[in-house]
């Protein structure tokens, strides 16, 4: 059944968020109809000034509403450790965890030549500039483990090799509270490569 072209172009713009599927977008556009229209009217001007005024950040790639985002423009976060993440989530969950304080680098996404993802789209040449003017010492390969991910950080290793450059990568394995016998064995494969000695 169709309803007024007003709502069906409602319905579907809403579709266009991941996971939302026809009845979702149903419930969710009847309901600012229904009783949210001051927080729909909120949602559009908000939708209206982030899709005109975020752009990326010119230095580390990060959405951003100025040339240069807060992050990169913190002296104490040039340190020389720079750490290199797919995605604006992936700096957020880092940054909520709270230990790290160097710089970032957001690839928006990863090598996927099957997709036609190459280097030239996540910024890598930008990437190795960044490392060689700011005189990194230490990069940090925070990218997913994934196949993709693994295949990125293994290029962009790659590319730095011969640089006088400590390249590290997050460790991968067994999560807290994590039993050994709910975990994968991908998961469990990492843990094992990874183990080092137990300290006091």
């Amino acid at each position: 059944m169709a309803f007024s072209p007003l709502v069906d172009e409602l319905v579907e713009s809403l579709r266009c968020l991941p996971g939302v599927g026809q009845k979702t977008a149903q419930r969710m556009a009847f309901h600012l109809l229904e009783r949210g229209r001051s927080g729909g009217s909120r949602l559009s001007e908000a939708l209206d000034q982030a899709m005109t005024g975020v752009r990326r950040c010119d230095s580390c790639q990060n959405f951003s509403d100025t040339a240069i985002c807060g992050i990169c423009e913190t002296p104490e976060r040039r340190n020389g450790t720079l750490c290199v993440v797919e995605s604006p989530s992936d700096l957020l969950a880092i940054e909520q965890a709270g230990d790290y304080r160097g710089s970032y680098f957001v690839l928006m996404g990863h090598l996927s030549p099957i997709d036609g993802v190459g280097p030239e789209e996540i910024g890598i040449e930008r990437l190795l500039a960044r490392v060689a003017e700011e005189g990194v010492t230490e990069l940090i390969l925070a990218t997913n483990p994934t196949v993709e991910g693994e295949a990125t950080a293994h290029y962009i290793s790659d590319r730095l090799d011969g640089r006088e450059i400590l390249i590290t990568r997050l460790a991968h394995g067994i999560p807290v509270g994590g039993e050994l016998g709910y975990v994968d064995g991908f998961t469990l494969t990492h843990a094992f490569r990874g183990r080092k000695p137990l300290s006091d």
